[in-house]
């Protein structure tokens, strides 16, 4: 990615060779992301008066890229941007270490609690911008995301048909992501749903909370009890729908939030289970499957360590899974 070096300095000419990640965008999309820091007004106009090109040809915003075209792009004046800092040599490392499977499409990995999916909000480098460092030919996009406190399977994209594929999917409701997570107290019922609509708030301060309200999204979350432990259950989380912190919210909304949910949770339970070991939000994405082009996948990821200690610590009631 060229950088300036100086306020308003012109790019020169650029071929660009069309890869498979953008085999079949819009042509008007994908220079929005080949032109950081150009407006999109000036993006229209230079394809309105023939300055882009694709295979000798003017383009129309509409055009639709093939892999192995030659795209043409003007000349063009961008803001001055300070040089991209390198991330953290061990946080790079720590990214690369957590792949856990890679294919033409997909690149999936087993992500820890405490990265972010992505950098923005006081966090300079996510698991993208970690992974496109230590893979810095590849092209990575990042197709879904979880939240910075939650650890497990979060899925990257290599191929423009991988993003939109499993984007539609994601879509369509025809992915299954499923989670661990440690309620306190004990539900009533070993299985059981909750079906509360969502809405997202901002108090003041600028915190952003989602709360059940009757003008929110429909929301839907199926809970299954795995494992008893004194004060806690073990629960299978399988979201109908994801909207974001729908898990913590529907927890909290019938009585057993989170153990170490810091925001939606509750302080005297989390002191508890802080002197059992528990450090971080008890919420880990175990499982994502879906099906791309005729073919199945399936992602998994175990409790990590630092929460099977937790449950060791813990007075078991009973060790059995529920089936």
């Amino acid at each position: 990615m060229q950088t300036a070096t100086s306020p308003d300095v012109p790019q020169g000419v650029r071929q660009v060779e069309i890869g498979p990640e953008r085999d079949g965008q819009r042509i008007d999309n994908a220079l929005v992301t080949l032109l950081k820091g150009v407006p999109k007004s000036m993006i229209y106009r230079l394809l309105r008066t023939g300055q882009v090109r694709v295979n000798g040809k003017r383009a129309k915003p509409d055009t639709r890229l093939s892999q192995g075209d030659t795209l043409r792009i003007p000349p063009v004046r961008v803001a001055e941007r300070p040089a991209d800092e390198g991330a953290p040599p061990a946080a790079i490392a720590a990214a690369a270490a957590a792949v856990i499977f890679e294919d033409k499409h997909f690149l999936v990995i087993d992500k820890p609690a405490g990265m972010a999916s992505h950098g923005g909000s006081g966090v300079s480098f996510g698991a993208i911008e970690l992974l496109r460092q230590a893979r810095p030919k590849e092209h990575l996009e990042l197709v879904h995301r979880l939240d910075r406190d939650t650890s497990g399977v979060l899925v990257f994209a290599r191929t423009r048909a991988g993003l939109t594929g499993l984007q539609a999917a994601i879509r369509a409701g025809e992915v299954t992501k499923q989670y661990l997570c440690l309620m306190v107290g004990h539900p009533q019922k070993a299985k059981f749903d909750v079906n509360a609509p969502l809405k997202k708030s901002v108090l003041q301060g600028g915190e952003r909370m989602v709360r059940v309200a009757d003008d929110g999204k429909p929301s839907l979350t199926f809970f299954r009890e795995m494992e008893h432990y004194s004060g806690a259950r073990l629960m299978q989380a399988t979201l109908g729908t994801g909207r974001t912190h729908q898990i913590r919210v529907h927890a909290a909304h019938v009585g057993h939030p989170l153990a170490g949910d810091a925001k939606y949770g509750d302080k005297e339970a989390n002191k508890r289970f802080r002197e059992r070991g528990l450090h971080r939000l008890f919420l880990h994405a175990s499982h994502l499957s879906f099906e791309l082009d005729g073919r199945a996948y399936g992602f998994s990821a175990p409790l990590p360590d630092e929460l099977k200690a937790v449950l060791n610590a813990l007075a078991p009631q009973e060790k059995s899974r529920k089936r």
